[in-house]
């Protein structure tokens, strides 16, 4: 394994993590504070999701023709200038204008985290080795791991600093330490990490963006379906319902969101022992754990609508919720790189995640809708039934071999 390149790799995720959460939520209380509807909220994100549909697509083919290492400082960069501009911001404009504004920020944004983490997740592929098979998808499920698990507890750090941030310092201010944090980590990354890394000898044509088979094909609708089913909950429905109904301040609101995630990226963190050497290689811990997190959150949207426990079923059902959706998604992002050869792993990643963001997109949207229509309660229903989709296709998830990538 090539240590120096993982934790550089690393080392700039984690740091585009952070930014990456504080902005989410610096931009959500922000202009909640300012009295934007949920829908008005729900559409400041919505470029910033679908621009992550189509930089996966075209990132995992440009990726290997120009190594990751540039597409991982390119993302850093187009983060520093999505920062920058979005400080400009001014209250004093008109709704419709200032929406249209941040619309434009946060497609930035969007371009800018979809390119580190296609890179990010893509490089692990190329630093980690193995003496056999079996070690080297060892090796392959337990670094993966660590990174995605990782990464999420900081992006839960980084809704605490945001939400910090906004109290501290203010919007604009909190937007420009940001943007000075990353402009070191980039300078770190285009001075020190190898350029070739991921660099494909004879990249393939445009037309290969579109994966050719058919397990990455089934994994990324699951993936879909899977992210849409908690981004319909948690971008706006979980954040104004705990402003609204509970009455919390905005640093409870972010130390909660951020206790969640954090939660949320120890478990992914730990996913390899916590499934077992057994049930991290199977694909059949995905199907059984899709049916987990369904139950769970029938639970959950069963209590709410009955009036029953709704603390209990909002603070206590959404921990068991983390903890069994940590597990999922650890072992989706195992699969994808276990699908995938060597050859077509970056296009293979940048089409899987390109269908993550696509959920994001489609949650996103979603929950202010939901949350307009019939509060906490609808969203939860609406991801019960996203989860019953993912669980499907789960079902339809062929075993890990040797030639899975090629079916």
């Amino acid at each position: 394994m090539n240590v120096r390149n993982y934790a550089l790799v690393t080392g700039a995720y984690w740091a585009f993590t952070i930014t990456d959460g504080a902005l989410r939520m610096l931009v959500l209380l922000h202009f909640h504070e300012l009295g934007y509807s949920p829908v008005a909220l729900a559409l400041l994100f919505l470029l910033y999701e679908l621009m992550g549909v189509v930089t996966n697509l075209v990132g995992g083919w440009v990726a290997p023709r120009w190594g990751l290492n540039r597409t991982l400082a390119t993302g850093l960069a187009v983060q520093i200038i999505a920062l920058s501009v979005l400080s400009l911001q001014d209250p004093a404009w008109a709704e419709v204008g200032s929406v249209i504004f941040v619309m434009g920020a946060q497609a930035l944004s969007g371009i800018a985290k979809d390119l580190t983490k296609m890179s990010s997740k893509s490089a692990i592929k190329f630093v980690v080795g193995g003496a056999t098979e079996t070690e080297q998808q060892s090796a392959l499920f337990k670094w993966v791991a660590i990174l995605t698990g990782s990464k999420n507890a900081l992006k839960g750090v980084g809704f605490f600093i945001g939400g910090a941030l906004l109290s501290w310092l203010g919007f604009s201010e909190a937007l420009l330490a940001m943007a000075g944090v990353l402009v070191v980590v980039l300078i770190g990354v285009l001075a020190l990490l190898d350029r070739d890394i991921g660099r494909a000898v004879e990249p393939e044509p445009f037309g290969s963006i579109l994966s050719k088979s058919t397990a990455v094909n089934r994994l990324s609708a699951a993936r879909f379906f899977l992210f849409g089913a908690r981004d319909v909950w948690f971008v706006v429905a979980l954040p104004i319902y705990l402003d609204e109904a509970l009455g919390w301040s905005f640093e409870a609101i972010g130390g909660f969101l951020a206790a969640w995630v954090i939660g949320y990226g120890i478990v992914q963190a730990a996913a390899p022992r916590v499934l077992g050497r057994q049930g991290a290689h199977d694909v059949r811990s995905a199907r059984w754990l899709a049916m987990i997190l369904g139950l769970i959150t029938l639970a959950i949207a069963g209590l709410l609508s009955l009036d029953i426990a709704e603390d209990f079923a909002v603070i206590g059902g959404l921990v068991l919720f983390g903890v069994v959706f940590a597990l999922n998604s650890s072992m989706h992002s195992y699969l994808i790189l276990a699908y995938s050869t060597t050859e077509k792993v970056v296009t293979d990643v940048g089409f899987y995640y390109s269908a993550n963001a696509a959920g994001r997109l489609a949650g996103t949207l979603a929950s202010g809708l939901v949350y307009l229509a019939g509060g906490l309660t609808a969203a939860m229903w609406t991801s019960a039934g996203s989860i019953g989709v993912t669980w499907l296709w789960s079902r339809l998830l062929p075993p890990i071999t040797e030639s899975s990538a090629a079916t």
